[in-house]
């Protein structure tokens, strides 16, 4: 099967199974959602869920934050993975905005030289935020996309090639959301029966399955 069919029946999957998938990080407009998206990595969307409304109380505007002292940061994400340089990076990023104008543009370069934002969080930002089609890859996504076939790239940038080729590009949006609940709710990264699995049993190769049943 190629992967434009393969890519073809799992979307119609994701579809069925999710067919509006909302954000999974609390936010309320693109410069809470930048924050929440750079304090995720290392870190469960839960766990960010969890810190990201003492923090907000605290700070919820780029003039609020770069008011505040690294340690002021730190205290209130000190749960979360990386928390010290996160902090710091809140910290620099406030000040980043406000020298910019005070505002979270929709502008790939501007996001992307912003302290603590890489490709990724700028990605989750113009999608969500500015519907910009964007496709999102982080190592979960990644992981589908090679045990499914899509990709056979070990870096997360080639794999974001691969998928935007191969889905529709009025799809991308959804699709990244969707493939990470799928990844949650069906398809774990670890003592996971790809046989069994609604896309793998059919999507990954028997060279997959076998090197994936011996782990």
């Amino acid at each position: 099967m190629k992967r434009s069919e393969k890519a073809d029946r799992i979307g119609e999957i994701l579809d069925d199974l999710y067919p509006d998938p909302p954000c999974p990080l609390d936010h309320k407009d693109p410069y809470t959602l930048v924050i929440a998206v750079m304090l995720s990595a290392q870190t469960t969307d839960k766990k960010v869920n969890e810190v990201t409304p003492g923090l907000f109380a605290l700070a919820d505007t780029p003039e609020k934050m770069a008011a505040l002292h690294p340690d002021q940061i730190l205290e209130q994400i000190k749960q979360v993975g990386l928390a010290p340089t996160k902090a710091r990076n809140l910290s620099n990023m406030a000040h980043q905005i406000l020298d910019d104008g005070g505002e979270i543009r929709a502008d790939w370069e501007f996001l992307e030289s912003l302290a603590g934002v890489g490709h990724k969080t700028a990605s989750v930002v113009m999608a969500e935020c500015f519907d910009v089609p964007s496709f999102p890859v982080d190592t979960h996504i990644h992981r589908l996309a090679t045990r499914w076939g899509l990709s056979n790239d070990t870096t997360v940038e080639r794999t974001e090639k691969d998928l935007k080729a191969v889905f529709p590009k009025d799809t991308w949006n959804k699709r990244h959301l969707q493939i990470i609940y799928f990844g949650r709710e069906y398809c774990p990264a670890r003592r996971h029966d790809l046989i069994d699995c609604p896309i793998c049993g059919w999507a990954a190769s028997k060279k997959r399955i076998a090197e994936e049943a011996k782990r």
